[in-house]
């Protein structure tokens, strides 16, 4: 029996921690919370100071009895959770239920999984800091109160399933309102004139020298005019400036500045971001991953000094140490680094390898010199007009931490130009233009937010928390308020004005714009709860109250505020909104947008989002005649389908033809369009058009589907019709009245006979009869108890 026993939240932080304890020691792990709110019920008291009502979950029970058992038998037990608010909260809840006494219970805390932190960690313990858990406890209570309360308005005022939350539904409104902005925005033109000169290298030899007018020309009228200018002049080196430059490196990570930076060079989501940050913590190769804080401590500072210094030599040395300047950096006490600064690979899983990578060079790249770079611009100067054209070069004189790592930026299509030095050029040197364009550019809508851009600027408003950026955005996700997904873009023509051997010519090109991949964009579910909220909710969707709540769960983590005050504060306000919200009643069902009225029957045909998703309607409820619907195709949305679009949605169902006597036809349906044959649906593939399909491709598509069908079916038997041989998914098994009985792997499933199967149904049965009784899950094994 170990006299010490220390609880985790993760097997695999045990396992690490394991190794560096002696065998006084037992390691194991609550798997994250031993219990929470009920998920049913609504599970806070307001009447007694929002007091949680708590609960086990029947999956955790288990083992909650064993740590229980456990800790009785141990001398002392070490509650050893992450050290952020959420860590405190489990400590706290392991506290409570399995009854632990102070004198038998220790907190420890580390940044890191190494052998010294966890030794130091043992050496001085702390008890659970109550402020912590208040803090955790009224972020937990509070959104459940905005679930709870708002979700039912949804139901009855939307429509059935949906949900909102106190953070999801304002970074939601982010990416709304940014749609918004793009439809709403009209682009304006700029003609940007650009030149290449020929002038000698350093050798003789001819190069090119790119250069351009620093402003931009309003008109075509303009640029003609400056062409047919630059046809007749001479041109010369006005002015040539040098000067030097310095780089600084960006701050180790903090977990934002990870998930960005993450997405922008590896391409991982902010979700997968966070899992691979885990495993690495868990296996001791980084600290801690939920932090706001850019600080490093002295040791890791000394520690980089080290590896700098016999990876690339004193020159490249730098300490630092950066200040972390986001309002209420509290989750940890230090940036994201390696814990080992001169380790600059591990082994593991290629996403934990390239993770790693990204860490230890940007951390490493923290401490080292600043790079030190020579800007050259030329001026050149056009002799019979008073603009004048730049050229500017740019050479790395010493790369120092541009040498190890260079940051990333969301949008670099502005940096059109290379950094490069200009070829040797003297004051007053006459040159002789290449070719001279002045292209018509546009004026840039603003972008849709990528998953790492929605985190930087919910940070910037101070908008959740390090540990919640992840789970706001899958959520947001998994709801189908916003999905990532593409957009097309479309065509559109500019001017390019030529002057080449002293011909001007003009063409007309062709380009798409407005094309985007993997960004975040509303869907018109997303879009009509929005409205909703900031209809009935305008204080829970405002960035600031949503920043400030922040700032009160801060207080109270700091010890200045009582939770349950700001609860009843919240809560005063909260309320009357909500019974607001349900007792008002609308002409139209919120989100509704009138169209127009159908020219064949003179009905009211509108847009909305009905039980199933987004939909057009022809008729009202009021009317005599059952109204006719019609789903809205890919693509399409309820804030901007037109009337003409909107009728050619109810062309559908369509025929086809017929074939073999009996018709084709295809329609759109809950789960998209479909063609129906012979009392059989078979689903079009994604992207095809139910207008444009003819007889020929439905035929086609439905043979497929029925050979792939008949690979399903192995074999069926006419003395017993419930019984058949199937292929699944994990193989043949087979089916007989509702139940599935596996077939061995070393049987061929055709061979069988119907009394071989019947015995391998009748074993598997026993089999199943013998077995212990399962506990019962879930809601109704509850209302039993």
């Amino acid at each position: 029996m170990s006299k010490n026993l220390v609880i985790v939240e993760s097997p695999a932080k045990a396992k690490t921690i394991e190794k560096f304890l002696g065998k006084e020691y037992k390691v194991l792990s609550s798997y994250g919370h031993i219990r929470d709110l009920k998920k049913k019920d609504f599970s806070i008291d307001v009447e007694h100071d929002f007091a949680p009502d708590y609960e086990i979950p029947a999956d955790k029970k288990a083992l909650v009895k064993s740590l229980k058992t456990e800790s009785d038998q141990a001398d002392t037990v070490w509650l050893a959770s992450d050290e952020d608010r959420e860590g405190e909260a489990i400590s706290w809840h392991l506290y409570e239920v399995l009854q632990l006494k102070p004198e038998h219970t220790k907190r420890i805390v580390f940044h890191e999984i190494t052998k010294s932190a966890i030794l130091h960690a043992i050496e001085t313990p702390r008890s659970i800091d109550i402020n912590l858990v208040n803090a955790q406890q009224a972020r937990r209570v509070l959104d459940r109160i905005v679930g709870f309360e708002l979700s039912p308005v949804l139901w009855k005022k939307v429509k059935p399933s949906l949900s909102a939350g106190r953070v999801q539904s304002v970074a939601v409104r982010l990416i709304v309102e940014r749609e918004r902005e793009i439809h709403a925005f009209n682009a304006e033109a700029a003609y940007r004139v650009t030149a290449v000169f020929m002038v000698p290298d350093a050798t003789g030899k001819s190069v090119q020298l790119k250069a351009e007018v620093q402003r931009r020309l309003k008109t075509k009228a303009e640029a003609e005019e400056l062409l047919l200018k630059c046809k007749d002049a001479t041109f010369s080196i006005e002015d040539i400036t040098k000067r030097p430059l310095k780089k600084s490196p960006a701050p180790p990570f903090t977990t934002s500045t990870l998930q960005q930076e993450a997405a922008r060079k590896l391409g991982f989501t902010v979700a997968q971001t966070m899992r691979v940050a885990q495993q690495l913590y868990e296996a001791g190769h980084i600290t801690y991953m939920r932090t706001d804080s850019v600080n490093l401590s002295a040791l890791a500072i000394n520690a980089g000094k080290e590896a700098i210094l016999q990876l690339m030599g004193e020159k490249y040395v730098h300490p630092r140490n950066f200040h972390t300047k986001s309002k209420g950096a509290q989750e940890a006490h230090e940036a994201i680094r390696p814990t080992y600064m001169d380790k600059s690979q591990i082994t593991g899983a290629p996403q934990e390898k390239k993770l790693y990578d990204l860490i230890w060079k940007r951390t490493v790249a923290s401490q080292m010199a600043d790079a030190e770079v020579e800007k050259t611009t030329a001026t050149i100067s056009i002799s019979n007009a008073a603009e004048t054209f730049v050229a500017e070069g740019e050479v790395v004189t010493f790369d120092g931490f541009l040498r190890v790592y260079r940051e990333s930026q969301d949008d670099d299509s502005d940096s059109e130009r290379a950094e490069e030095l200009l070829p040797p050029l003297t004051k007053g040197e006459a040159l002789t233009y290449k070719e001279i364009n002045a292209t018509e550019r546009f004026t840039q809508a603003p972008p849709r937010y990528t998953e790492a851009s929605l985190v930087r600027k919910m940070e910037e408003l101070g908008i959740g928390r390090p540990s919640t950026y992840a789970p706001t955005i899958s959520t947001i996700q998994q709801r189908e308020y916003v999905e990532k997904g593409d957009k097309p873009g479309q065509e559109r023509s500019y001017n390019v004005l030529s002057l080449k051997k002293d011909k001007i010519t003009d063409a007309v090109r062709t380009e798409t714009t407005g094309s985007d991949k993997g960004k975040l964009i509303p869907t018109d579910t997303g879009t009509v709860v929005t409205d909703f909220l900031m209809q009935y909710f305008p204080k829970i969707m405002d960035y600031n109250f949503t920043a400030g709540v922040e700032q009160k769960f801060d207080e109270i983590a700091e010890g200045e505020a009582l939770w349950t005050s700001i609860l009843k504060d919240f809560y005063k306000d909260f309320h009357p909104m909500v019974d607001g919200a349900l007792t008002t009643k609308s002409t139209h069902k919120a989100g509704e947008r009138v169209l127009g009225i159908d020219p064949a029957s003179g009905k009211q045909v509108s847009a909305k989002i009905g039980r199933f998703g987004p939909l057009v309607q022809i008729g009202t409820a009021e009317d005599t005649d059952k109204p006719r619907f019609a789903p809205l195709a890919k693509g399409m949305s309820i804030e901007t389908i037109t009337l003409e679009e909107a009728m050619e949605l109810f062309k559908l169902p369509r025929t086809l033809g017929e074939h073999d006597g009996k018709k084709v036809t295809v329609n759109v349906g809950r789960f998209g369009p479909y063609i129906y044959y012979n009392a059989t649906y078979t689903s079009l593939p994604k992207g095809a058009d139910p207008m444009d399909l003819t007889l020929e491709e439905a035929l086609e598509l439905i043979k497929a589907k029925a050979e792939n069908d008949a690979k399903k079916h192995l074999k069926k038997f006419d003395e017993d019709p419930d019984l058949e041989i199937m292929n699944g998914r994990y193989g043949p098994y087979i089916a007989y009245k509702g139940s599935n009985y596996k077939i061995p792997k070393d049987i061929v499933p055709q061979d069988l006979t119907l009394e071989a199967c019947m015995q391998l149904v009748k074993l598997q049965q026993e089999k199943e009869a013998s077995a212990p009784a399962k506990p019962k899950r879930g809601r109704f094994a509850a209302k039993k108890k």
